[in-house]
């Protein structure tokens, strides 16, 4: 697909139809995987051709009689943060405050309430002391446990890759 034809609403302001866009734009350009155990919910593999969400994660939550997806979400805040995290070299903490921010306007912007999007999010998030790290790709980007300082959970994830 041409750049050009990404762009399928216009606007030089803030707008919900453009953000749309960028959020299908951004999911064409990587694979995504439901396989694997993922602490923090999702990641994204070194290269930044694969984003990670956790095998658990249900793939839809429902808002007023339908069913919709959340990978779109969660693969546009993996994507911008490991972008800003290569590209600019943005600590972690950074990288993910922006994207989050991106991530909760995609959500709004599609209709949904951040509240009871992040209620489904959180209702999922296992207890990192306690989850069983069984299947973790060996390409995980693991610069998030780095710059958090999370040693324990760095060791069992490069225990449990593959």
């Amino acid at each position: 697909m041409k750049l050009a034809d990404e762009v399928r609403h216009s606007s030089e302001d803030i707008s919900d139809l453009v953000l749309s866009d960028v959020v299908s734009a951004l999911h064409r350009r990587v694979k995504v995987s439901h396989e694997f155990d993922i602490p923090y919910i999702a990641g994204y593999s070194s290269d930044a051709t694969k984003i990670y969400i956790d095998r658990h994660l249900p793939r839809t939550i429902r808002w007023r009689g339908k069913d919709v997806r959340l990978e779109p979400f969660l693969v546009c805040h993996e994507i911008v943060e490991k972008a800003l995290l290569d590209e600019l070299r943005l600590h972690y903490l950074h990288a993910h405050q922006i994207a989050s921010r991106i991530e909760r306007d995609a959500v709004r912007g599609a209709g949904l309430t951040w509240r009871h999007y992040q209620s489904v999010i959180k209702a999922h998030e296992k207890a990192i002391d306690d989850e069983q790290l069984r299947c973790v790709p060996g390409d995980l980007d693991l610069t998030p446990y780095k710059d958090l300082k999370d040693y324990p959970l760095l060791r069992r994830l490069v225990e449990a890759s593959q």
